[in-house]
């Protein structure tokens, strides 16, 4: 079994409450997991209404599907975001590691 984890910060400029950083939040959350079958969690700056920090994982019996799938997300996000991505880190596990 494969896990991929995909780490994305994003700068929320101009925004005032946590109100529109959830609004943003659940906008992203939402077309990852309908579009690429992916588990989706807010994991960091909870409390901080201009930082957006999102983990998210797939998991597959391949390395390359696990790879796809996380590039395919980043490039999704990446077009559609209207926050800025100021960090991004993917990380590869296998359960023969």
């Amino acid at each position: 079994m494969i896990i991929g984890i995909l780490h994305l910060e994003f700068r929320l400029h101009g925004n005032r409450s946590l109100k529109g950083k959830r609004k943003v939040a659940l906008s992203l959350k939402q077309k990852l997991r309908n579009k690429f079958n992916v588990s989706v969690a807010e994991v960091d700056a909870l409390d901080v209404h201009d930082k957006l920090v999102l983990g998210v994982v797939t998991t597959a019996n391949a390395t390359e599907r696990v790879e796809s799938r996380l590039a395919k997300a980043l490039a999704m996000v990446e077009a559609i975001s209207p926050a800025e991505l100021t960090r991004c880190n993917t990380e590869i596990f296998s359960d023969s590691d």
